[in-house]
This record gives C-alpha cells, structure tokens and sequence, in this order.
C-alpha cells in the first residue's frame, strides 16, 4: 500500500513536469519566435568613415526577410536546449555565453521542434535591419548629420560613386543622434543585460540592436568588405578563421553601439555580453 501511494505521489509529481516540456516544446510556449517582416531594398553596406573593417561602403540589394524582434531570450533557449548558460539569470533577458557552434545546436533542435526554418542574419541583413530598412529616416540639418550611414551617388562624369552630401543615414538604430532611448549601453544599463522590447523600437519594429547584447551573424569574418561593385543578398566569405558579430552591447561605450560596428570572435568564443537573434525563412506570405 506504501509502495502504491509512494507511486501515485511520484507520478503526480511527474505528470506537470512532462506537461510543462512538452509545451515548451510547442510554437504556442517559450518558441513562438515572434519577427518582424524587412521589405528588401538596396542600400550602402559600411562607411567610408571609421575603423578600416567597415570599408568600402558599397551597394547591397537585399530580398524580403523575416527578422526576430527581440534577442534570443533565456527562457527560449531553455525551453530548447534545458539549460541556461547565462550569467545573469533572467528569464526575459537575452540568453549569452553562448558560442556560435551553440546558436547552430540550437537552431537546429528549434527546426526541429518548431517545424520552421531559422537562421542566424547576414550581417548585410542585419545592418539593413538595424538601419530601418528601406523606412531609414534620412538626416538633413547639418547639425545632425555626420552618421555613419553613406549614400553613394553616381558620377557620371568619372564613372565613381561619391557620398550624397546633403543626406546621411542614422548613426543608431531607431535614433538620429545618442542611443540613450533606443539602447542598454554602458551609460544606463548597470552592468548587465535587461529583459528585452524595453527601449524604443526602431523603424522597422526591431527591439535592442544597438545595445543590450552584441549579436552572431551567419558571416565569416573579413577585414575588408572587398570590391565596390553592387552585391545581391551577399553571403560573406565562403571560409575564415572567425564570424561576424553586429551591435553594441551593456558594456558598450556609446560609439561601439553605431549601426556599422563589426566586430570577429571565434566561432567557439562565449561572453556574458554576446547573444542572438534569429531570421525566419518564410515559404508564403505570413499573414
């Protein structure tokens, strides 16, 4: 009879644990990615202006993409991998420490139970997103421009592209000038990364792409972007030794969250301040 009692507590104990996994396992729980649709457009990749890495600024044309609103929260990784290995533990906050090798795991046990296809951004999509798109607000007081955003003219007279000199592209996502708004940076974040869609959103609807957590591209890494001809849905690299990381994070000095910002880590590399999100690969129009 003890033994009887003893079972029947044990399975009640079991039974909401097993219906807990089994709806995070769902698209109704935790996996409902939630995204935001990027119309495709062309724009210039880069800056003529800053660190060599975001040079030359050159024309991109990109397709239609689906981009995740917010960062990869902990409680989704969780309900993924059935574990968290972030540091500061918050289950609305991006989950970090995690290597791109990790994202990749993930990704695929997501597929997998979701029955979608994610992927992690282009860093050519990426920076359109966190640009706004083809909705960027274009700055022309003279007192607010010098952001990072070129927009190259033809010259027809020496067959050059030159940058536009009466219209510049924002310096941060979502903000003409200061990322105070938009992004948890080093100035107001505290030390440590925040639950995520509390700042501004951008044009586009994007949550934290100048601060909060630095994020994985799908790219390897090059120094230079190479050639100044037009490039459709650029790829990146076919090989290297590490992968692109976009946007500033908590830790971030307010210049290191600007919208051209790259940075190279090892494709193992994991810190507190580095996290991702993800681009959904849509088959028909979402309603």
């Amino acid at each position: 009879m003890k033994f009887g009692l003893s079972s029947l507590l044990l399975l009640l104990l079991i039974q909401p644990a097993t219906a807990q996994r089994k709806y995070n396992k769902t698209i109704g729980g935790p996996l409902q990615i939630v995204t935001v649709k990027v119309n495709g457009g062309t724009f210039d990749l880069g800056s003529d202006d800053g660190a060599n890495d975001r040079k030359p600024a050159h024309t991109v044309k990109l397709a239609d993409f689906h981009l995740g609103t917010y960062e990869i929260k902990q409680e989704q990784w969780e309900a993924v991998m059935e574990n968290n290995p972030s540091f500061y533990k918050c289950h609305d906050c991006p989950v970090t420490n995690v290597s791109w090798d990790d994202v990749q795991e993930f990704i695929n046990k997501l597929n997998d139970a979701t029955g979608k296809k994610y992927r992690l951004p282009t860093e050519a999509e990426w920076e359109y997103a966190a640009r706004g798109g083809n909705t960027e607000k274009l700055v022309k007081e003279s007192h607010l421009r010098g952001g990072v955003n070129e927009f190259l003219v033809a010259d027809n007279k020496k067959g050059l592209r030159t940058p536009e000199k009466e219209l510049k592209g924002q310096r941060y996502s979502g903000r003409k000038a200061g990322p105070q708004s938009i992004a948890w940076f080093s100035n107001n974040a505290d030390g440590h990364v925040h639950p995520v869609g509390r700042k501004q959103p951008n044009e586009i609807g994007a949550y934290d792409m100048c601060g909060n957590v630095e994020e994985w591209c799908a790219d390897w890494y090059n120094i230079s972007y190479g050639s100044r001809d037009a490039v459709e849905n650029p790829q990146g690299p076919t090989g290297g030794r590490s992968k692109v990381v976009r946007g500033g994070s908590y830790a971030s000095a307010a210049n290191e969250t600007i919208v051209t910002r790259r940075a190279a880590y090892m494709p193992d590399t994991k810190a507190m301040s580095l996290g991702f999100r993800l681009v959904e690969e849509v088959t028909k129009e979402k309603n």
